[in-house]
């Protein structure tokens, strides 16, 4: 799928991103394992399966595993299109620079809007993931109350300080630049990658069962839903919260070399590892449980499987593993929206467009973004602390509206594809190509799209709570189109009076509308 030839490519990285429209202002210091790095570290298995392996578990028992390989399949004829498109336009902000070329007015801008709001909430959700780790490791990590529990107020409020703690470390990161930024996250990924393989290893030298367990209906204590195809669509949620983000390394073509060929490989080895890790990781677990049926999996998951099998002193060492994850996906999901901030800002495309579209003349980085976006994720915190289902449920909205910018991005693709693509002079030949079979992955890829959104949207009552916080998620993806609707035309100005800030060739204007 790699075209070795290049036809006709600017001699430079920056002559590339002038004929698309921009001038070079961030600093190209990144390879091809800070690119990866982006994306796989966004995912990040070690921290969401720790997180998610009891939702998998509670609703579809042992054949949950199952959905983890369909789910990943689909993600991947997502993850092949957007690596075509990214080669054909290596520019900041990913998501919002391919859904306004493939698909121009306010569905290619909504693509950037709804990925913006999706990957702010994420890092809170990111963040918050540590209170579920390090009060486990040690007890003076619980620094407020006595019960670490994520449902108790004291570890709400506990949760609340230990995630804000972080956001301000990454945003301190994110302000130093992209070189600082880089190691730190090469150098998490490369632990979490070095902890994901030995974890799978002792597990599995630690099986009380072999592999056939997953082909046995086993569940702990039944769920709401039953154990049947409800129950498995319901688990399917799981890796669907897992296996998204893969797109971030195109959020830094700007700042990596060679971006046309570097960025799609980034994508595509960023959901493979992701994907091949994780299914072993559930499976080692499973055959590593204790127990499958008294009801720990659907409660402590992951965390109770590894402590049991390995011992507390070796268990927590995994444990200390898995925070340092988190600490890295939190400043991979942050450094993302903070460049996608910046890339829509750059053309106008966001209120206070001039302060978040400036680059720091010391670092070469767009500081007032990652400020912006480390405030909005610490003001979300605080929803935890005052309603934990709250903020799970804006949690799952998150995820929501990530994967409904993928759809767009993919829908517009689809477009091009019939009338020609790419069909725009300045996307060039591109360096990664899908081929004959580009037209049957795209069909693919949106046909996934949907049928994911509608199971992730689809209400799902489990008995507690009110009934309509089960309408929470689709209810939240309308305000944030509504809201987007109504910010995009307050946006629209008379030509000539955009902010010049580094557009590209159109104006703003014919760009949204």
């Amino acid at each position: 799928m790699l075209d070795p030839i290049s036809t006709g490519a600017p001699r430079s990285d920056a002559e590339d991103l002038a004929r698309l429209g921009y001038r070079q202002e961030l600093r190209r210091d990144l390879g091809s394992l800070s690119a990866f790095a982006a994306g796989f570290s966004y995912v990040s298995i070690l921290t969401t399966v720790f997180q998610l392996f009891v939702v998998g578990y509670a609703f579809g028992g042992t054949r949950f595993f199952w959905t983890w390989p369909v789910v990943f399949l689909g993600q991947l004829a997502v993850a092949l299109n957007l690596a075509e498109v990214g080669s054909h336009y290596p520019v900041a902000g990913s998501v919002y620079q391919w859904g306004r070329r493939v698909a121009t007015g306010f569905p290619g801008w909504l693509a950037g809007w709804l990925k913006l709001l999706g990957d702010v909430v994420s890092v809170a959700a990111a963040a918050i993931a540590l209170q579920a780790i390090l009060p486990s490791v040690w007890g003076g990590f619980q620094l407020l109350g006595g019960d670490p529990s994520l449902t108790s107020r004291d570890g709400a409020a506990n949760a609340v300080l230990l995630g804000a703690g972080l956001i301000v470390l990454t945003t301190a990161i994110n302000m130093a630049g992209v070189k600082a930024m880089a190691y730190v996250n090469d150098v998490g990924v490369m632990a979490e990658l070095g902890g994901v393989v030995l974890l799978i290893g002792a597990l599995f030298l630690h099986a009380v069962r072999g592999p056939e367990v997953v082909l046995e209906p086993v569940h702990g204590p039944p769920s709401s839903l039953g154990t049947g195809v409800a129950g498995l669509l319901a688990a399917a949620l799981m890796p669907a919260y897992v296996l998204y983000g893969f797109d971030s390394a195109g959020s830094l073509a700007e700042e990596t070399q060679n971006p046309r060929r570097i960025i799609p490989r980034a994508i595509l080895k960023a959901i493979v590892a992701s994907g091949v890790g994780g299914a072993l990781l559930i499976l080692a677990a499973l055959m590593a449980a204790p127990s499958l049926t008294d009801g720990r999996l659907s409660t402590d998951g992951l965390a109770y499987v590894v402590v049991s099998a390995l011992g507390p002193t070796v268990g927590k060492v995994f444990l200390v593993d898995v925070a340092l994850a988190v600490c890295v996906c939190t400043l991979a999901i942050q450094t993302g929206a903070s460049r996608l901030a910046f890339s829509m800002a750059r053309d106008g495309a966001l209120p206070c467009a001039p302060a978040l579209a400036r680059v720091s003349a010391r670092t070469k980085t767009p500081v007032a973004p990652a400020i912006v976006v480390g405030a909005l994720a610490c003001g979300m915190l605080v929803v935890n602390y005052g309603e934990a289902q709250l903020f799970v449920l804006i949690t799952e909205t998150a995820v929501l509206l990530v994967n409904l910018s993928y759809l767009l991005v993919t829908a517009g693709m689809l477009l091009r594809r019939l009338r020609g693509w790419p069909g725009r002079p300045e996307a060039g030949s591109g360096v990664f190509s899908l081929g004959r079979a580009g037209l049957a992955l795209n069909v693919a890829a949106v046909a996934w799209g949907v049928a994911l959104i509608v199971n992730i949207a689809w209400p799902r009552h489990d008995g507690g709570g009110a009934p309509w916080l089960s309408y929470f998620p689709v209810l939240g993806v309308a305000g944030a189109a509504v809201a987007g609707l109504g910010l995009f035309v307050a946006m629209q100005r008379p030509s000539g009076e955009q902010d010049a800030i580094s557009r590209p060739r159109e104006s703003s204007v014919s760009m949204m509308s």
